[in-house]
Parts: C-alpha cells; structure tokens; sequence
C-alpha cells in the first residue's frame, strides 16, 4: 500500500461502523496464501488480488487494525466470505477499491527534466585583440594596395630604404590580406636580402625598415606579429675615408667642365651627389651669390657658393630652367674619354664616370662622391672646433646624423687638458701671464 497502515486508511477515508453490517467470518476453504510478490499460476486468479482487504493482508497489514476490518472466525464449511468492505451502495465500494489499487501500486519516478540551454554567442572582440582579426568581415585589401597607398605615394623617395623594404615585401605577398601574412615569407625575403651583394649598411637600413613596416601592419591592419623573423644585423660603422688635398685636385684638374662642377658642389658645399645634379637657375641668386635648395630630407638650405663654383656658373645660361651640370654637358664636348656616349644626364651616369676617372688616375683606394662631402665636414670641424657649424653646412635636422660623419674623428687626449680639468685657476693664470 505504498508505506500506509489500514487504520491510518480507514481513518482518513471517515469510515464508520455502520457502513459494515454483514459479520467477517474466515473461510476455511479458501486456498493457501501465497506470497504477493510470486505471480499467480497462468489461468488462475487469486481471491488476494480480487479483494482489497486481502491485498492489504498480503502486503503485510499490521495486526493492530481497527475491530471493522477484523476477520470474523466461520465455522463449517461455506462459501467465500464476502468482502468487509462491501456496502450497500455498490457506486461507494467501487470507488473504494479503485483508491486501494491506486494505492497500491509503485511509485513511478518522475522523469528527469531536461531543460535546453540557449547557444552561447561568439564573444564581441575588440580591434586589438588576438592576432588575426574576425572572419565575418568581407572582401579585404591586399598588401599591395595597403603598402602602395601608405608608403609608396608621391611623396616616396625612390631610393629610401623603406621604399625598397615595402617593394620587396609586395612582391613576396602583395597578393594576399595582412591576416594571411606567414614567418615563410618574411624569412624569404630576409634570405634574399642575405644572399645579395649589399653593403652592411644597406642591408641593415633594410632589415630596419623591414621591421618597421611588419609593426605598423601587425598595429593597424591587423596582421600577425613578425617583425621578430627578421634577422638583426650589428650597426655597422661609419665610414672613415677623407680625400686627400693632392687627390682632390688630380680629380678637378682632369674632369671635364660639367664632372668639375658636379664635383665642386660636392667637395667644396658638401652637397649630396643626387641634389647637386638638379641644381639650376632657380635655385641660383646672382646678387646674394648663394643657392637656396631643399635636401632630400625636406629640409631648406641656404649656402653661399665659392670662386671656383661662381666661375663655371658663369658660362651657364641664367634664362632657362635646364641644369647647370646639364648646360656644360651639352655645350662641351660630351664625347670626352672619361665621359664616353652618355645619351641620358643622371647621377648613376656620372657617377659611373667618376668611377673610370679615378681608375684613370691610378688610385690605390676605393674613392666615392660623398666622401667629399665627408672630407669638407671634418675640414670645418677641425677649423672650427664647433659642432653646429658642421650641422649647418651639412643640413641635418638631427645632431646625431653630424656625429655620423665626425665618428672616427677622434682626437688624443693631453695631459694638458686633463690638468686644466682638475685646476682651472692655473690656465686661468698662464692666459694672463700671457
């Protein structure tokens, strides 16, 4: 009866005395009880299963169970005694039983409840977070159009070394989105550069540029960080070659008009070789004597010019637009046998003449354009004894760039100048003794 007494049964179902008026006598020719949990024989029925009270008995029914439900002892043989908890009103009997075998049937476990869980959401990402940004976006640009629209516009100088570092990348990737960009390509192209004759310092601005340019796609455009995958050269060391007084005017005394020039501007203004080919009338006043340009590095400079510049300016015409270096060309004779067919006036030409003039002259060393420009700087150092003048002359915005070409410019040190350290007041004293 699922863990419930009879009494308890009876007790709250209200039953009273007077709703059994036919005595409970026992039956002794009923069968033998049998266990309940042992299923009946296939075509018989047992009365324990027909009656509740007899179910209840089977299960168990303590003996304490109120005097009504008590079964009465019959003597003599007689029918089945009918149930105890028949009633005149059938209707209430049935209900009665249907109660007793609700009851005594198992409790069923309610099934375990399943409740669904909503699907999670991808979690919202912010731009700088991760290494490769969402692949719900659309169509993106490729390393090509990125790089030509930032570091390869007007304003690029052909020959900076970010604009040789961002033309190599995009012929290595410049198909591809940043977010596809690998260490095999980096290491690739970092291999080439290894393999190529470069000198070190080229090879050192590039890797530097390299670097560079990886961080700022890794910072904006959301590439992978590779910057690490280039290799990292050791600094190299400025050159230390200065032109001699006797080499120098060997060079001018066999130069042609426009190789003299060309070569003036380098040596005796310390202008770079590249600017010194494009200056012209423009760039020349006659009444200040002095050509006003602006350096590679976008900076304006004012110099004056010396005798020697003043007078091959001289033949030149003031009236046209065409450079100086440009006019002695055409005006000489341009077919000179250190000059050769040049058909086209640029600085790789000429500088490619300056090489046959000084294996004309038997130089023993290696001799370059701007180490004219290097010999003037220390020449106004060592004159001077002042920086800045160095700086002015060689326009740089940045000191360290004038240090650049003063590095191996180092001077010994004087006990002299020790001593005056330690003791001012004795130099003090030797000046006005003086």
């Amino acid at each position: 009866m699922g863990g419930i007494s009879a009494k308890r049964f009876v007790k709250n179902r209200m039953l009273s005395h007077a709703e059994y008026e036919r005595p409970v006598t026992e039956n002794t020719n009923h069968q033998p009880r049998r266990n309940p949990r042992q299923s009946p024989p296939r075509g018989a029925r047992s009365s324990v299963h027909r009656c509740p009270l007899r179910r209840l008995q089977s299960h168990g029914t303590p003996a304490s169970v109120h005097p009504a439900l008590k079964p009465q002892q019959q003597s003599g043989p007689g029918p089945h005694p009918a149930c105890p908890l028949v009633s005149r009103k059938e209707n209430h009997v049935r209900k009665i039983r249907q109660v007793l075998c609700r009851l005594a049937r198992p409790q069923r476990q309610a099934p375990t409840q399943i409740v669904p869980h909503p699907p999670r959401r991808p979690p919202v990402r912010s731009g700088t977070e991760g290494t490769h940004p969402p692949k719900t976006t659309g169509a993106r640009a490729t390393l090509a159009e990125i790089l030509c629209a930032s570091w390869l516009g007007p304003k690029a100088r052909p020959g900076d070394h970010t604009t040789q570092a961002a033309k190599a990348l995009i012929a290595e990737a410049g198909s591809i989105p940043p977010h596809k960009l690998s260490a095999a390509h980096i290491i690739e192209l970092d291999t080439a550069w290894r393999i190529q004759p470069l000198a070190a310092t080229t090879r050192w601005n590039r890797s530097k540029a390299l670097r560079q340019i990886l961080r700022w796609l890794w910072e904006v455009h959301g590439a992978p960080k590779l910057d690490q995958h280039v290799r990292r050269y050791t600094t190299p060391r400025p050159r230390n070659v200065t032109v001699t007084d006797e080499e120098r005017s060997r060079l001018l005394a066999a130069a042609p008009p426009h190789l003299r020039l060309w070569l003036l501007l380098c040596s005796d203004l310390a202008i770079r070789s590249g600017t010194a080919i494009a200056l012209g009338p423009a760039h020349f006043d006659p009444a200040r004597r002095t050509l006003t340009f602006t350096t590679k590095c976008d900076e304006h400079l004012t110099l004056p010019t010396t005798a020697a510049v003043e007078a091959l300016i001289s033949q030149c015409s003031l009236d046209t637009s065409t450079s100086f270096v440009r006019q002695l060309w055409q005006k000489n004779n341009h077919r000179n046998r250190f000059s050769g067919r040049l058909t086209t006036m640029c600085a790789p030409a000429l500088r490619i003449v300056f090489r046959k003039l000084c294996k004309s002259l038997n130089f023993t060393r290696r001799i370059v354009l701007h180490d004219l420009r290097r010999t003037t700087a220390v020449a106004i150092y060592r004159r001077t004894g002042d920086v800045r003048d160095a700086q002015a002359l060689l326009g740089h915005k940045n000191l360290q760039s004038t240090f650049w070409y003063l590095d191996h410019d180092i001077r010994p040190l004087t006990r002299e100048t020790l001593e005056s350290i330690k003791r001012p007041f004795l130099v003090q004293q030797k000046e006005k003794s003086a």
